[in-house]
């Protein structure tokens, strides 16, 4: 499975809100990163899970529109827009490392 589909397959289950689905996706030891923080602010698998059934999936109108995408070999960039999370839209780049089929890595760059 190619990174561009296994990143795809993980917006469409962010935005059916299926746990499930959204944790297949990923290795279990997944590391997200908010730079410019160099540490990562999520590592493994449950962690994951736990913030996004307590932050995520629980909020009605969330939803993640992609605006752009790139790809480079296992890296994908996707430009997006939230809804559902705060009161106005958030945008922001998450770059997406693919390592054996599954997501290893994420970093968010917000919109300033």
């Amino acid at each position: 499975m190619n990174a561009e589909h296994v990143v795809q397959q993980q917006l469409d289950a962010y935005n059916r809100r299926s746990m499930q689905d959204y944790l297949a996706v990923f290795s279990d030891t997944v590391r997200i990163y908010r730079p410019p923080d160099p540490n990562p602010v999520m590592t493994g698998k449950d962690s994951l899970a736990e913030f996004y059934a307590r932050e995520r999936f629980n909020r009605e109108n969330l939803h993640a529109e992609l605006l752009n995408r790139m790809v480079i070999g296992n890296t994908v960039i996707d430009h997006e827009r939230i809804t559902g999370v705060t009161d106005q839209p958030m945008e922001m780049a998450a770059v997406y490392c693919v390592k054996d089929g599954l997501i290893d890595a994420i970093w968010f760059f917000p919109k300033h």
